[in-house]
């Protein structure tokens, strides 16, 4: 990869980092029915980065979104910070395995669930393993999980969508950058 290819590439996922950062914090500012449970809309983003482009643009992109947005919001290092670093986490492993496994048969639908579910399972693990080690927490999964399978659906629609009205990229297999 020639250092012109890598500033582009370098620049996209801070675009694609910005986006996802500004939307996390707008889902921050509105309030929710359930404390810590957000809609997720800046997976779309994450979504979009990993069927555009590759694996490791798109976990470059959800890494930083994690970390800035904490920043931002203040929340680096404290408790919220671990449990949003550990669903990350699990998405992200969900989403690697999925690309590797399954990639061409796997719709942004089918990502967007796997990714939400994965990233509440992940937070519940870490809530029960770190903060709650009691097996009460364990009863509300069901639920959570539930929550999670729509929102996750809301999120792997609206990437779809997004996908389908993009222009298409160019012939070359690298992130270009007009």
């Amino acid at each position: 990869m020639t250092i012109a290819t890598e500033q582009r590439r370098d620049i996209l996922i801070a675009r694609f980092a910005a986006l996802a950062i500004c939307i996390h914090l707008l889902e921050a500012a509105v309030p929710m029915p359930l404390p810590g449970v957000k809609p997720g809309l800046a997976n779309v983003v994450i979504l979009v980065a990993l069927l555009r482009y590759d694996f490791s643009l798109a976990a470059q992109v959800l890494l930083l979104r994690v970390l800035g947005g904490s920043l931002l919001l203040g929340s680096f290092m404290t408790p919220t910070f671990w449990l949003s670093a550990s669903g990350a986490l699990a998405s992200l492993l969900v989403l690697g395995a999925v690309h590797v496994l399954a990639r061409d048969s796997v719709s942004a639908i089918g990502l967007g669930i796997a990714a939400a579910m994965a990233h509440m399972a992940g937070q519940v693990f870490a809530a029960w393993l770190v903060f709650v080690p009691h097996p009460g927490i364990l009863y509300l999964l069901p639920l959570l999980l539930t929550i999670a399978l729509g929102l996750g659906l809301a999120t792997g629609i609206i990437a779809a969508r997004l996908i389908e009205h993009l222009p298409p990229l160019e012939v070359t297999s690298k992130p270009e950058i007009a």
